[in-house]
């Protein structure tokens, strides 16, 4: 968890590295194919970084248990390739033309070949799910489903929802899901007591929506590429993110508010000068400020859900991923 800034007991912090860079070796081999076109575009957004935060969340659970037991990296490469396969169509439905810096996989192959490769990905996670046996093959359909679920919320939209609900109803189903399932792999595969399971779970479910959030946030907040997309993308491209909801629900009369729920109320922002000055606007905002505090209460609820767990250095490794995920914001 260094690289993430997070400092923690070093024995966790030496425990949880080796399993990811474990995970990291296997995650090539295991996106290999026999067709060369299939291999090379199954590797393009794995070769591109990421956070891999799922299998964090996996090797973080194991320590509940014994975090050396032989299906935690397997369990942590289901969650992971599950994952990537969602950004390959993400970035279909998106029309996007950039992940993680570089080319998406549907601008240089076409919409087509990322989908398919999406599916490949899908069908890998499945067939290592299968190695651990039925319960996992069971959660990882279902978490599929609720993953499902939550992209089709997305683009219908809100319909007669509340868009602030319906907004934190996708995230729970497109991000907190697999986060909730990270967290129970983690815990059932290490061989923790069925009770630390359900608490792990349920930490995984809300930090999920406290990370997201975060990111959501970033791309308003921060002056770099923190959030790994240019700041302020979302707002170019009309996307709803929470302070921008908070912002458009409010009632506020001063001019600042007033102006930014206009330019808010436009549709996507691509004029330049639009653009910063809404960005601007949006930074300091009441909205802004709410949602911050909306982030703290979540990472706040995944706290509490760890009390149920023994107290030590592994719990106080997750509770630390509370704070950053809470602070990152600013």
């Amino acid at each position: 968890m260094a690289s993430l800034g997070v400092v923690i007991d070093p024995g966790v912090d030496e425990s949880v590295s080796a399993t990811l860079g474990v995970v990291e070796e296997a995650l090539r081999s295991n996106v290999t194919s026999a067709d060369p076109l299939v291999a090379e575009a199954a590797r393009h957004l794995m070769d591109a970084g990421g956070k891999r935060f799922r299998p964090l969340i996996v090797a973080l659970g194991a320590q509940f248990g014994d975090p050396e037991r032989a299906e935690i990296v397997p369990a942590a490469l289901v969650v992971e390739l599950t994952h990537l396969a969602t950004l390959y169509h993400d970035d279909v439905m998106d029309e996007a033309a950039v992940r993680r810096g570089a080319p998406s996989a549907n601008s240089r192959w076409g919409n087509s070949v990322a989908i398919l490769v999406g599916d490949y990905l899908f069908a890998r996670a499945a067939d290592i799910a299968a190695d651990l046996g039925t319960e996992a093959v069971r959660l990882q359909a279902r978490t599929f489903s609720r993953l499902v679920h939550g992209q089709i919320a997305e683009t219908v939209g809100p319909r007669d929802r509340d868009p602030i609900e319906h907004y934190l109803y996708v995230i729970a189903e497109k991000t907190a899901s697999l986060m909730a399932t990270s967290a129970r792999f983690g815990g059932m595969f290490s061989g923790a007591a069925p009770d630390h399971v359900e608490a792990l779970a349920q930490y995984g479910e809300t930090i999920g929506i406290a990370f997201q959030l975060s990111d959501d946030l970033l791309d308003i907040a921060s002056e770099s590429v923190q959030s790994g997309k240019t700041p302020g993308t979302d707002l170019r491209e009309g996307v709803p993110t929470l302070p921008v909801l908070y912002a458009l629900a409010g009632d506020d009369t001063d001019a600042s508010a007033v102006r930014l729920r206009e330019l808010l109320g436009s549709g996507p922002l691509v004029d330049d000068d639009l653009h910063a000055e809404a960005l601007g606007l949006l930074r300091e905002s009441a909205a802004m400020k709410r949602a911050r505090e909306t982030v703290r209460s979540y990472a706040e609820e995944a706290r509490a859900s760890l009390m149920r767990l023994p107290d030590g250095p592994a719990r106080r490794a997750m509770e630390a991923l509370c704070d950053f995920i809470a602070d990152r914001t600013g």
